[in-house]
């Protein structure tokens, strides 16, 4: 299952999920309007419409998959750890947990806070902040947030998660190995 990300791959899967948005707003349009979601749920905020997903979803879409090019492909043949197996492993795995993450929210239970919480925990031991996983995310969440939402969330998830993982994580093992190599 080794797929290259060449130009012809990105076009083709950018291609694919803009006319999956747009499919789907012109579903809404013609079923009683498209919906326009609010920050925090509340009425009182802004609200974004679905419309902007139909332009948002498909830049994003690109722009992450050229810089998973980029990060997976445009390296040394020598330094090569990250295969394509992992990068479509983590992009699925995230657009699973959107999807099922956006099916507790409109069924009204509190899971999907559990599974926030895990994601933090989760974050401080596995890199949760690359480019397939926010674009994974993004998409799992499209369907039911709209496009602006969940670009929204993901980037704020991605800033945090990178700070656990490569500044709380990365200390905490340094002071580890500094009172353990002390010790000895």
């Amino acid at each position: 299952m080794n797929i290259k990300l060449t130009l012809k791959n990105r076009i083709l899967f950018t291609s694919i999920v803009t006319l999956l948005s747009w499919a789907h707003l012109a579903w809404d349009y013609f079923h009683g309007g498209i919906p326009t979601h609010y920050l925090l749920h509340r009425k009182d905020l802004p609200g974004m419409s679905n419309w902007w997903g139909g332009i948002v979803i498909p830049l994003l879409t690109w722009f992450l998959l050229y810089r998973i090019k980029r990060r997976v492909y445009d390296k040394d043949i020598n330094e090569t750890s990250i295969t394509s197996n992992h990068v479509i492993y983590g992009f699925i795995g995230a657009l699973l947990f959107g999807i099922i993450l956006s099916f507790f929210f409109t069924i009204g239970t509190n899971v999907p806070g559990y599974m926030m919480i895990g994601l933090f925990i989760i974050s401080f031991f596995i890199p949760i902040y690359r480019a397939e996983q926010l674009l994974g995310f993004v998409l799992g969440m499209a369907y039911t947030f709209g496009g602006i939402l969940p670009i929204l969330i993901g980037s704020i998830l991605v800033l945090i998660f990178v700070i656990d993982y490569r500044a709380i994580r990365a200390s905490i093992l340094y002071l580890i190995s500094k009172t353990t190599s002390g010790n000895s």
